[in-house]
């Protein structure tokens, strides 16, 4: 019998996974199209590779074992699987069609929508996804100032400016790399060093798990202001999810670009650019930026009805409500346990990520462990706790009770030294090494 969302005798059987996968390998290079959705990120052996449907906050396997889910399509899924009333509004707009000759009546009432939700957005483009708007983002600040230098701090895309911060930098032209270079997140000296007169654009998550310190935002925000320098707010994480209107509305910073992509659909495939007018002019003759897809309604209509639902219901707040629960009980039981000076649980209520530290064993080993033993009691865990409306005051208490029952055997491993030895395959990879002057490593 397939497992279910509880404290599961058996790990489970992946026999269905384990021959995809097989298929996979022989045709596919990579088998994933996301790497933080890959089995890279999973225990092999200890987690599935292939899921079939999900409802809600579960998803279940192809081999049919159901899991309470805590990486929620890594990231879009905002409201939960299958939720009625975006369905809903796909399946009306499906009778209609999907993507047509000329623009669409639903590219306008989004617009006007985000128009009305996102601060910053004098000006909207829409497009598929969180790359394509980042690395449109950053052309157009290049052409406004005239410069071409970028400051990053975050994660961006696969696009070349970006990547090249990266150790995945093969094909990459030097050319490329010299234009770039990442600063750290609240490190305001380092910053200050890197802004030089050349700097078109800074581009930044506005936070990935760390608060601002000090200001931080807004001193960027200022500086940057001071040397003709535009800002981009990433919002893939922030956007929809910290507040509405993302943490423009949050920190009461209008940047003068924004992007975002993940939550505003509910998994549909759909990104945003929003910014000042004149800059966003552009676009209409000096800088190309257009895509067949852009306007394909069926997004468009998920879109809409998932930003109505958000704001009709105060979503935000009940993402860090359920996560705030998952966070303090999380750290609870781990002082409890004897355990904070090894794990901890820490971020927004949003989104918040579990970290092992290195006193404990190899992290990765560490977390691999963790995540084994989770699946086994039917929780889809990847060291994250990114929220979504539907998961039920049920589903946090089965997490945290789970957490109760894992992390005394984390514990046991440790004090015996064999973490390693309780793997039921290899352990999880990480996505990117620091190389010099690289990005933070980040797995998405």
């Amino acid at each position: 019998m397939p497992n279910t969302v509880s404290s599961n005798a058996n790990y489970p059987d992946f026999t269905e996974s384990d021959a995809l996968y097989a298929r996979a390998t022989s045709i596919m290079t990579p088998v994933t199209q996301t790497l933080a959705k890959g089995p890279g990120q999973y225990t092999k052996g200890g987690a599935p590779k292939y899921v079939k449907r999900g409802k809600g906050a579960h998803v279940w396997d192809v081999d049919g074992n159901e899991y309470l889910d805590f990486q929620m399509g890594i990231g879009p899924i905002s409201l939960g699987y299958a939720y009625p009333r975006v369905d809903d509004a796909i399946r009306a707009q499906l009778e209609d069609g999907i993507t047509f000759s000329m623009m669409h009546e639903l590219e306008v009432q989004f617009a006007e929508l985000i128009h009305e939700v996102i601060p910053n957005a004098e000006s909207i483009r829409i497009s598929k996804t969180g790359a394509d708007v980042c690395s449109a983002a950053v052309r157009v600040a290049r052409a406004f100032t005239g410069r071409p230098h970028v400051l990053c701090c975050g994660y961006h895309g696969w696009h070349d400016w970006y990547i090249g911060t990266t150790s995945r930098d093969k094909g990459i032209p030097q050319e490329s790399k010299d234009l770039v270079d990442a600063f750290e997140y609240n490190n305001l000296d380092s910053f200050k060093q890197l802004l030089t007169p050349d700097v078109a654009c800074v581009i930044l998550e506005p936070f990935i798990f760390d608060e601002p310190k000090d200001n931080f935002l807004h001193e960027v925000a200022r500086l940057c202001k001071e040397n003709g320098t535009l800002l981009i707010f990433d919002e893939m994480w922030t956007g929809f999810r910290i507040a509405v209107g993302g943490a423009q509305e949050h920190f009461g910073i209008k940047a003068d670009l924004a992007v975002f992509s993940k939550a505003f659909a509910n998994g549909m495939p759909i990104s945003l650019l929003t910014g000042r007018r004149d800059v966003m002019q552009l676009f209409e003759q000096d800088v190309f930026f257009f895509t067949t897809f852009g306007g394909e309604a069926l997004s468009l209509a998920a879109a809409m009805a998932t930003i109505a639902e958000m704001r009709e219901k105060n979503v935000p707040a009940r993402l860090a409500e359920q996560g705030n629960k998952l966070k303090v009980g999380y750290n609870k039981i781990a002082v409890d346990l004897g355990l904070s000076q090894y794990t901890k649980c820490y971020g927004y209520d949003c989104r918040s990520i579990v970290t092992f530290d290195a006193s404990a064993g190899n992290p990765l080993e560490v977390k691999a462990y963790v995540q084994q033993e989770l699946f086994k009691r039917g929780i889809m865990w990847g060291g994250f706790h990114n929220m979504c409306f539907s998961h039920t005051d049920a589903d946090v208490a089965h997490a945290l009770a789970m957490y109760a029952e894992v992390l005394p055997l984390l514990k046991e491993a440790i004090e015996a030294g064999d973490v390693a030895a309780r793997l039921h395959g290899e352990p999880v990879e990480a996505v990117f090494r620091k190389v010099t002057n690289a990005a933070p490593v980040k797995a998405k």
